[in-house]
């Protein structure tokens, strides 16, 4: 069981990963563009290359000859993913998987043509005359989305014909890869976001986490929580949904699934094929293995006895506004000494406006209200700051 595992993408959930995965004895390269990302601190190997150059990406895989794949952003040449399978390379969750849910047309189409889960109304364009008229065929608001992106990079809403020029100039900066083409969604007047883990497995059953609430600004998320306080037919809707298009596309390992809520009814939204920025709330303890515990088990093919909630939790990030490379953190003292709390520091050589760098965690007993443990969190996060040096 002591396998060799490329790590693609290196950001801060790729850092829990190596973490999880060093603790059951294997070995990880970390793989990103730049040098002295999170997961490189942690790894035993790392290498810098341009993911989306394909020879660049065969020529780390040949020099280090791992027995698994492990994609952690979008930003990849993901069509090398089948060469690799080929060789006999286990790529997570698949080859298949990996191809389809980089890439947002892939996967609504899967989903809600293939699958017929219920969506937001969508259309696609590839120039501003195209998404002039993609806005006036779902209409206003509404959302653009560059099809290859993540944490909510190139996303804005669409309000006004003002609005669709610059929408689509967002999108073209913004987004990840070389497609140029954006998705126009309705916009989903609901009453809550929740992303809901799910975990196909080598052998055995597909496994659901309790759902995790989660607040969106600028497309990105800014506080999570578990349990998420939707209804019983929601959740059962929501692992129906969540279980068809991860067996469509097939696969073991983690699956960050996510839906708009409108009472009882539930409306997918997007697939993540590996651990989620939300369930970072999962560090905080609310469950027996977090979300990267589970991903790993999954990926090597270990047992997954069962997944229990423990306790309510709930995540807020720590985000910089300004750009550079000389910073330092104040305020850490005043956060550690809030009970029942954690704190992570991700360790990013720079910092971006916006850009996550941190995030406080609080949790409390079962049965607790789950939005004052939110309160808490935020109130954690807001006690440090990012300064410049």
């Amino acid at each position: 069981m002591q396998k060799k595992i490329m790590l693609l993408g290196s950001g801060e959930l790729g850092k829990e990963f190596v973490i999880a995965a060093q603790r059951l004895g294997q070995t990880v390269i970390a793989v990103d563009s730049y040098e002295n990302a999170p997961a490189m601190q942690v790894a035993d190997a790392y290498e810098v290359i341009n993911m989306l150059d394909g020879e660049a990406l065969d020529a780390v895989v040949a020099k280090h000859q791992p027995q698994i794949i492990v994609p952690e952003i979008e930003a990849i040449r993901t069509t090398r993913f089948f060469d690799y399978e080929a060789q006999g390379i286990q790529v997570v969750p698949s080859a298949k998987a990996a191809n389809f849910t980089m890439d947002r047309k892939a996967i609504r189409d899967l989903a809600a043509i293939d699958l017929g889960l219920p969506t937001a109304d969508y259309r696609y364009a590839t120039s501003i005359d195209e998404m002039h008229d993609a806005v006036n065929a779902v209409g206003m608001p509404c959302v653009v989305k560059p099809l290859m992106s993540s944490s909510g990079k190139g996303q804005s809403v669409v309000k006004n014909e003002a609005d669709i020029e610059k929408a689509w100039k967002i999108a073209g900066a913004k987004g990840r890869g070389d497609s140029g083409e954006v998705i126009v969604e309705a916009f989903v007047n609901f009453t809550s976001e929740i992303t809901l883990l799910t975990v196909t497995q080598k052998e055995g059953d597909t496994l659901f986490c309790p759902p995790i609430g989660h607040v969106q600004e600028r497309g990105d998320y800014q506080q999570s929580w578990q349990p998420a306080l939707i209804s019983d037919k929601a959740v059962k809707a929501a692992e129906e949904m969540a279980g068809k298009v991860t067996a469509a596309l097939e696969g073991a390992g983690i699956w960050g699934v996510e839906f708009f809520i409108c009472g009882d009814e539930v409306i997918f939204s997007e697939l993540s094929p590996r651990p989620h920025d939300t369930g970072m709330v999962t560090l905080s303890g609310t469950q027996n293995f977090n979300e990267f515990e589970l991903h790993c088990r999954a990926v090597l093919g270990l047992p997954i006895p069962e997944i229990t909630f423990e306790r309510a939790g709930a995540s807020a990030v720590i985000l910089a506004d300004f750009e550079g490379d000389k910073f330092q953190y104040r305020g850490v003292e005043k956060a550690a000494s809030y009970p029942k709390s954690y704190l992570r520091i991700f360790g990013k050589p720079l910092a971006r406006e916006y850009r996550r760098m941190g995030v406080a965690l609080a949790y409390d007993e079962l049965g607790a209200d789950v939005m004052q443990v939110v309160d808490k969190a935020k109130q954690i996060a807001k006690e440090i700051t990012v300064v410049k040096q």
